[in-house]
C-alpha cells in the first residue's frame, strides 16, 4: 500500500509537470488517479493589488505565493502584483476585489469600522503574541465566519502583522495621557479606544500617515516597528511604548466570479494556496521584519525615547479593553451573530497554536 500510494504521489506530480491527455488516459485511469488537465486550461491573468510599496516584505511574501501558483498550475495561472496603490485607495480594497477593480486584494477589514464586526476581534489589543502564531489561531478560527461576512468576495486568508504599539511626538505612559491627542489610529477598535479616552482619531491610510504627523494633523500613531523605518515615520516620532498593544487583521479577499470562472484543477491550486499554512508564510517574514524595527529603534537612544511600562501601567491599559469588547460583542449581535460563541473559538484556537501575548 505505501508503494502504491507513493507512485501515485509520483504520477500526480507528473500530470501537473506534462499535463498530458494521454498520460492521463494510459496511465491515471490504470491507476485510478485523475489527471489535472492544467495543459488545456484556458491561461488565467489575475491581478493582485496591494497598498504597501514594493520594499515591504509583503510584496516579496506575495511574489513568492504567485510563483508557487503559477508553478503547481503549470503556469496556467499567472499572477501580476500591483503594489504602492497603483489600482486604488487602500481603504477601498475590500470593494475593489468585489467590483473586479482587482482580482485578489489586500484587504484592512478595521479600515471600514463597523462593516466586518466578527474578525474585529482580532484587532483588540493584547490578543496575540507575534505574527505567526497569531496568525494560525486568526485564520484558522476565521475560516467559519468568513463566507458569511465578506460573502461579496471569495475568502482566501486572513493574517496578522507582528504586534505594534503607540508612537508619538511627546511622551505617553497612562491612558489618560490620551486626552486631547491627535492619533492616527491601526484601525477601527484603536480608533474606538482613543475616543473613549478622549482623544482624537486622524483617518489616515499606512502611506498616508507620515504626512499627516508631519504636518502636525496627527501626533502619535499606532504602527508596527519595522515599517516606521519603511514609510519614513521614525522622522516624525521619538517616543515609544515598548509593550506589545495591538495588531491589525488583513485578508487576501478575491473577486467571486473569477474564482468561479476558473477550471476544476486550477481551483484546486488556488484552494491548496488559500490555506493556514500559506496564510503564516505570508506573515512570517513581515513579523521578522517588524521586530528587527524594534530592536533597530531601542538601538538608536540618540533620536527615540523606547520605554517600557510598569505592572501597574500595563493594568491600567489592559483594563481598556473591557469596554472594548463589550462594544465588539453588541455589534456582532446586532449583525445576527453570537459574539459569546465566537470568543470563545478564537480563544480556544488562541491556546491550540500557544499565540496570545
Amino acid at each position: 500500500m505505501p508503494r502504491l500510494t507513493a507512485f501515485r504521489g509520483r504520477l500526480v506530480a507528473a500530470c501537473r509537470l506534462y499535463a498530458a491527455p494521454a498520460l492521463a488516459l494510459i496511465l491515471g485511469l490504470a491507476q485510478g488517479v485523475a489527471c489535472p488537465a492544467f495543459a488545456q486550461d484556458k491561461e488565467v491573468d489575475l491581478r493582485l493589488s496591494l497598498w504597501v510599496p514594493p520594499a515591504h516584505p509583503l510584496t516579496g511574501a506575495a511574489k513568492a505565493w504567485a510563483d508557487d501558483i503559477a508553478k503547481d498550475s503549470n503556469g496556467s495561472i499567472k499572477i501580476t502584483i500591483f503594489p504602492s496603490e497603483q489600482l486604488g485607495k487602500a481603504f477601498d480594497h475590500y470593494d475593489m476585489a468585489r467590483d473586479d477593480i482587482a482580482d485578489i486584494t489586500y484587504v484592512n477589514p478595521g479600515y471600514q469600522p463597523g462593516r466586518f464586526p466578527i474578525i474585529a476581534i482580532g484587532q483588540m489589543p493584547f490578543t496575540f503574541g507575534d505574527a505567526r502564531k497569531g496568525t494560525a489561531a486568526l485564520d484558522s478560527w476565521y475560516r467559519k465566519y468568513a463566507p458569511a461576512e465578506m460573502k461579496d468576495t471569495h475568502f482566501c486568508l486572513a493574517f496578522i502583522h507582528d504586534p505594534g504599539a503607540l508612537h508619538a511626538r511627546k511622551k505617553i505612559v497612562m491612558p489618560e495621557d490620551l486626552k486631547g491627542v491627535k492619533v492616527r489610529p491601526a484601525q477601527s477598535t484603536i480608533a474606538e479606544l482613543v475616543k473613549t479616552l478622549g482623544g482624537t482619531n486622524v483617518q489616515a491610510s499606512a502611506p498616508e500617515a507620515r504626512e499627516v504627523l508631519e504636518r502636525g494633523v496627527a501626533d502619535a500613531i499606532t504602527f508596527p516597528w519595522g515599517s516606521l523605518y519603511l514609510f519614513g515615520i521614525d522622522k516624525v516620532v521619538k517616543y515609544h511604548i515598548d509593550e506589545p498593544l495591538y495588531t491589525t487583521v488583513f485578508t487576501f479577499s478575491m473577486n467571486k466570479d473569477k474564482y468561479d470562472s476558473l477550471s476544476p484543477a486550477q481551483k484546486t491550486v488556488m484552494d491548496d494556496h488559500c490555506t493556514t499554512d500559506w496564510a503564516v508564510k505570508l506573515a512570517g517574514p513581515w513579523g521578522d521584519f517588524e521586530a528587527a524595527g524594534r530592536d533597530r529603534m531601542r538601538a538608536d537612544t540618540a533620536h527615540h525615547d523606547v520605554y517600557k511600562l510598569t505592572p501597574e501601567q500595563m493594568q491600567a491599559w489592559r483594563a481598556t479593553v473591557e469596554p472594548l469588547k463589550a462594544s465588539w460583542a453588541a455589534a456582532v449581535k446586532q449583525a445576527g451573530g453570537d459574539p459569546d460563541a465566537a470568543l470563545a473559538e478564537l480563544n480556544a484556537a488562541i491556546a491550540k497554536y500557544g499565540a496570545g501575548p
